[in-house]
Parts: C-alpha cells; sequence; structure tokens
C-alpha cells in the first residue's frame, strides 16, 4: 500500500525545525576530484578518446558528502572519519568546513585519503575513472581515536548516520560504539555495505538499494511483493528495528515497526544517481532529528533524491527546493 500522505503544512512545520538538529556522521569519507575536457579525437596510440583539458573541480563524496547534505538542508552536523595525512586530507578537511560541517578527522599514516579522480567531459560523459584507496579496516590507535570522536560527539546528537563505503573506517568496533552511545532515544541510520550486515545489530533504520537486498536475502526484488518480503528478511538478517529499500526507478519501500508501504520515484529527469543513497539517508536522519515520523521523513527523502538525481556528481538538496518539489505535486 502507498505510504500516507503529507501535506505541505506538515513539511513547512518539519523543515523549519531543521536548523536546530544535530545529526552524527560517521564513516567512510571521500575526495572526489573531476577532470574535465573536450573530447573531438580518437588516440591515435589505442583506441580511447583524447581529452583536450579545460578544469578540475573537487567535491567531497562519501560520508563526507552525506554531512554535506545535513549541512545544505541547514541542519547541523559533525563528520567523524579516518583519513590519509596527505594534501588530499587537508582539501577535504577546508572543504568541510566550507560547507558548513564540523570536521573530526583521524590522520592515518598507513592509508591514502579515499579520493575518486573522474575524467569526463564537457557533456558529463564519464571517459575513465582513478581510485586511490586503501580498504584495510582501521585499528589500533586509529580505530580508538575514531571511537574517541563518537563518545565526545554523540550526546549533543538528535540522530546519528553510519555511511558504509567498505574503506575501512566502518568496524564492528565503530558500529557498536555507536549503537551503544545512542542507546534507543537516538536514531542510528545506515547506508549499508551487505559483507558488514552482522555490524548493524540493534540500528534503527538500514537503508539497502533493491540490488544489496537481493545479496543480502537471495531473493529477487522486481514487484512491490517482493519487495515487502525481501524487506522482511533483509530485517531479520540486519537485526534491525526499519528498513527503508531503495529501488531506483521504482522508488522505495518502507518496512517500519508501525508501518509499511511504498513511494513511487519522483524524479522528474536523471542526470547521475552519483550520491544519491547520501542525499536520502542525509534527509531521512535529518527529518527524524526534527521529530517527523518514519513514514513522514521517507517522503521527504523520497522527493530529495528525486531532485538530486537530476545534478551532476556528489550533489545536495535546500529546504527551498524541496518545499518547491511538495508545492508542486499533485499528490503528496
Amino acid at each position: 500500500m502507498l505510504l500516507p500522505a503529507v501535506t505541505s503544512d506538515q513539511i513547512r512545520r518539519i523543515t523549519a525545525r531543521f536548523t536546530g538538529a544535530h545529526v552524527l556522521v560517521v564513516g567512510d569519507a571521500m575526495l572526489d576530484k573531476f577532470i574535465v575536457g573536450r573530447v573531438t579525437r580518437i588516440s591515435p596510440e589505442a583506441p580511447v578518446p583524447v581529452v583536450a583539458f579545460d578544469h578540475e573541480m573537487h567535491r567531497i563524496g562519501g560520508a563526507a558528502n552525506v554531512a554535506h547534505n545535513i549541512a545544505s538542508l541547514g541542519g547541523q552536523t559533525t563528520l567523524v572519519a579516518a583519513t590519509g595525512h596527505d594534501d588530499a586530507a587537508t582539501r577535504l578537511t577546508a572543504a568541510c568546513r566550507d560547507a558548513g560541517i564540523t570536521p573530526a578527522l583521524v590522520g592515518d599514516s598507513t592509508r591514502p585519503t579515499t579520493t575518486k579522480v573522474r575524467v569526463v567531459t564537457d557533456r558529463n560523459q564519464q571517459v575513465a575513472r582513478i581510485d586511490y584507496e586503501s580498504d584495510a579496516e582501521i585499528a589500533g590507535d586509529v580505530e580508538q581515536r575514531i571511537i574517541t570522536e563518537i563518545h565526545k560527539h554523540a550526546p549533543r546528537a538528535q540522530a546519528i548516520v553510519i555511511s558504509d563505503y567498505l574503506k575501512g573506517g566502518v568496524t564492528r568496533a565503530v558500529a557498536e560504539a555507536i549503537v551503544n552511545t545512542a542507546g534507543r532515544d537516538v536514531p542510528v541510520l545506515v547506508d549499508p555495505k551487505i559483507p558488514h550486515i552482522e555490524h548493524y545489530a540493534s540500528t534503527t533504520v538500514v537503508t539497502p538499494n533493491h540490488l544489496e537486498t537481493e545479496i543480502a536475502t537471495h531473493r529477487r526484488v522486481r514487484s512491490r511483493e517482493e519487495a515487502r518480503d525481501a524487506a522482511r528478511v533483509f530485517r531479520e538478517r540486519a537485526r534491525c528495528r526499519n528498513v527503508l529499500m531503495t529501488r531506483g526507478d521504482q522508488g522505495m519501500w518502507l518496512l517500519g515497526t508501525d508501518v509499511e508501504g511504498y513511494l513511487p520515484s519522483v524524479a522528474r529527469e536523471v542526470a547521475d544517481v552519483t550520491g544519491a543513497g547520501d542525499t536520502v539517508i542525509a534527509t531521512l536522519a535529518l527529518a527524524l532529528a526534527a521529530g517527523a515520523s518514519l513514514a513522514e521523513a521517507a517522503r521527504l527523502a523520497n522527493e530529495a533524491a528525486g531532485i538530486v538525481v537530476g545534478k551532476f556528481g556528489p550533489a545536495t538538496v535546500t529546504v527551498d527546493e524541496l518545499l518547491h518539489a511538495f508545492d508542486s505535486t499533485a499528490t503528496l
């Protein structure tokens, strides 16, 4: 069944409380670098396009993009993540501050700051990608320093997000520290990776996409009925309380403790799905921190996803864009 409708007045009351809400984000932060140029010919040396350099730009990604979305929506946010001791870490820290994020980054001399370098054309077509990363799990002093930062910042958070990109920042000990520190009063939300599914026990909401759900449950997800059944199996496997499954152009399926149903996709046009999951969990977390019900928060997250996929690269959404989207939707 379709999730309960919400009114524009409800949305305005929730978003008005965003500025007073604080969300702690813990996970795998990244730096995204884009090298942009024009392609007019194929290389005579190999069957690859020749990109004539025009400009380059940087954006913050992964867990940092989650925090960026929270800040863009007017919320307060602190980012806890491991980085390297390198220029990328310096740039990431500065970019976080510029975006209104409080960075609580822990340097690790054994790894580079996760950086994704994309070569793209001036028409936003990706030609190649180079990743600088280590996916080894943090350990020892670095892991303990991350846990110390969690204990330091969690007491002022109204919600906590675990942004797991399987880059080593979300260990079992880190996840347990978050759950134990939050207790039952502060929602803990997880953007998951299936190899870590056992780390997410006792969390409030896990937000797998439909492919992750299929892998975790060994079930096809092609219809709403299959989504409903798979969400229930996923919840049992993850031992979490609620599941919000994102299904791309098929919308979302919410399995809550007291509500269940679907939301249709609201994307007007799709330019780039990069970082859409970051926007979903950021909006969901901030809405819950602001006192929204899970169904109301899911409605907001669904609208935010529809907006952000119309933008290039890891992008953010504003409250004005959200309100405009709800005002222009005939049936909310």
